[in-house]
């Protein structure tokens, strides 16, 4: 079985004691490659230590997240972008808005995001967005930009019927589904038949969502194969046609075929 996990921070201190037994775990669960999306200029050295660590199989994204604007993210976003000319990054990312945990800086998570959204286009990359309680007004910051020239995923996709239309109606979006689709109080299976294999992608969120039986403990890229089984179940179709859909659209969306 074919897997690729679109979206993982495996890079963070809670995997500090394991990450050699962490990675040879995601390669025996079929694994191929584990894409990383930083976060914010403090999370710089440990992405770059795990890219270069695990070269080729662990590959970078750059982007500020939401959540991590405060008042110095006038600084933090030069600096973020002074790294697209320093190193080679398979996507923008973490980048989007965060209106669930906190609304101080909204104004400003717009500006952050249209602006990484314009390095998309730039830069020829696809973007990885995070977009919770906020998935209508990253559509719109979209939009503004040009949607017709910004592909990417909507991370954690756990949206209503209509947010999934929305996201669908771009045109170049696809949704990166985690361990949530396990959970026993999630829509989300009833929300996917709406949609097909076509447009998703798999991911874990590391170390965070990590699926059932696993939730509440620290997730990890082996345990896509949990996800794959949910959604076997789902399209009711074999775990070996989940992977290998998802894995050729995470290999077209972040162009992986020749990395």
């Amino acid at each position: 079985m074919r897997i690729i996990d679109t979206h993982s921070h495996i890079y963070s201190e809670e995997f500090d004691n394991d990450i050699d037994d962490v990675i040879e775990r995601s390669k025996q669960a079929g694994v191929e490659k584990i894409l990383l999306p930083n976060i914010d200029v403090e999370s710089l050295g440990r992405l770059h230590a795990i890219s270069d660590q695990y070269k080729g199989y662990c590959i970078p994204m750059m982007g500020l997240h939401p959540t991590s604007v405060g008042e110095d993210w006038k600084e933090q976003l030069d600096l973020i972008k002074q790294q697209f000319s320093e190193r080679s990054y398979i996507a923008v990312g973490e980048i989007g808005l965060d209106l669930y945990w906190d609304k101080t800086y909204e104004k400003e998570q717009r500006l952050i995001f249209e602006e990484q959204l314009c390095w998309s286009i730039e830069y020829n990359l696809p973007v990885a967005i995070h977009s919770r309680d906020a998935i209508f007004q990253c559509i719109e910051c979209i939009r503004n930009v040009g949607a017709d020239r910004l592909r990417g995923v909507f991370h954690s996709f756990g949206g209503s019927e209509e947010e999934l239309e929305k996201i669908l109606s771009l045109g170049n979006f696809l949704l990166g589904i985690n361990g949530v689709v396990t959970f026993k109080n999630s829509t989300l299976s009833t929300i996917l038949r709406k949609t097909d294999l076509n447009h998703i992608i798999i991911e874990t969120d590391a170390p965070y969502l990590a699926p059932v039986p696993y939730r509440g403990k620290r997730n990890e890229s082996s345990y896509t194969v949990k996800v794959v089984e949910k959604l076997a179940e789902i399209y009711e179709t074999t775990l070996e046609e989940v992977g290998q859909i998802t894995t050729q659209n995470a290999a077209e969306l972040f162009s992986l075929q020749n990395i």
